[in-house]
């Protein structure tokens, strides 16, 4: 029995890290998969009233997709509004921009000897190198990959809401094996991930919606695209608004010319980040959300090590995935414990 326990041990160590390889090669197949459950998880609680209702099936899933396909076509509303408002005012921008990196680079180099190759100046260098061929080759790339994920997501969601793919039943065959605890600890997955979603669905659109009304107060260029930026990038636990802010900062740091506006500037959209972030997001969770910095941090640099942006944003809702199933198991409670920082 102890030769049995050491070889379980030993299998459990190569079987781990060939786990997380897999995840990383097939990542193609996984990021929309599993990004796919958690949009399953948000609209299960509908399905149920639907069902209730004696609405078919087939009925209640095709009314699930128009609600994506909506809410789809919204956000490509919002990102066509930016883009024609960056389109229709880079060339100011531009110039400002140019003008002013110029100059800073031109006193770098008569303080400290810095030279240039060319007499071209040092933005217009840099644009050419963005706007060439290679470069709009690798963009064309990311779109058409982008469109291939947002595709097979629908597909998973779909299956996901025919319960082709039974959560129940893998969480029974796989960690639990009685009947009750499997549609218990399913229950409570479902309820916390779609708390989880709703709070930082909510917390990062008016961190979104804040970011842009600042950015339209002080006259920065591109509201719409700061606010949908910061929106978007919030979804990346505590790394999210640190990037907003910094990014934000930086590009208003070309257009505005006194240091109080600026730093009143800064101090604004900081303040948003916070308040949403920091002080109402951690009430809105509540207790049953407390999960260790330390885990946190690890997860995030783990999972983003996995799968890119795609792993840092889902970093979150798989720690609490698996907390929740580490509790229902005495050997890894201990682990639940850790996770979440409890001193019991």
């Amino acid at each position: 029995m102890k030769d049995m326990t050491i070889t379980n041990k030993l299998l459990l160590v190569v079987v781990i890290p060939l786990i997380f390889y897999l995840l990383k090669i097939l990542s193609f197949i996984f990021i929309p998969l599993v990004s796919s459950m958690f949009i399953a998880l948000m609209f299960l609680p509908l399905m149920r009233r639907l069902k209730r209702r004696n609405v078919n099936n087939t009925i209640s899933i095709l009314i699930v997709i128009g609600i994506i396909i909506l809410f789809s076509f919204g956000a490509f509303q919002i990102v066509k509004l930016s883009s024609k408002e960056i389109i229709a005012n880079k060339g100011a921008f531009l110039m400002q921009a140019t003008t002013k990196l110029d100059a800073i680079l031109v006193s770098l180099k008569e303080d400290y000897g810095v030279t240039n190759a060319t007499d071209e100046n040092y933005v217009t260098n840099l644009l050419k190198s963005m706007s060439s061929s290679s470069g709009m080759t690798a963009t064309l790339g990311k779109v058409g990959g982008a469109l291939t994920s947002i595709l097979m997501i629908i597909f998973f969601v779909v299956l996901w809401l025919a319960e082709s793919i039974n959560v129940e039943k893998v969480l029974y065959d796989t960690f639990l094996k009685t009947k009750h605890s499997s549609v218990k600890t399913f229950r409570r997955i479902e309820k916390d991930l779609i708390k989880f979603i709703k709070v930082k669905v909510a917390m990062s659109l008016f961190t979104g919606i804040g970011t842009g009304l600042f950015c339209y107060a002080f006259d920065v260029s591109f509201p719409i695209f700061w606010g949908l930026f910061a929106f978007l990038i919030n979804f990346v636990q505590m790394v999210g608004s640190f990037i907003a802010v910094a990014a934000v900062s930086l590009f208003a740091t070309v257009e505005m010319e006194s240091t109080n506006t600026m730093l009143l500037f800064f101090l604004s959209v900081t303040s948003v980040q916070v308040l949403f972030g920091s002080i109402l997001e951690p009430v809105f969770m509540g207790k049953s959300f407390s999960i260790n910095i330390i885990t946190v941090l690890v997860m995030l640099m783990l999972w983003g090590y996995i799968w890119g942006v795609p792993g840092m944003i889902m970093a979150i809702p798989i720690t609490v995935f698996l907390k929740i199933i580490f509790e229902q198991i005495p050997e890894t409670k201990i682990v639940a414990a850790i996770m979440s920082g409890d001193d019991d």
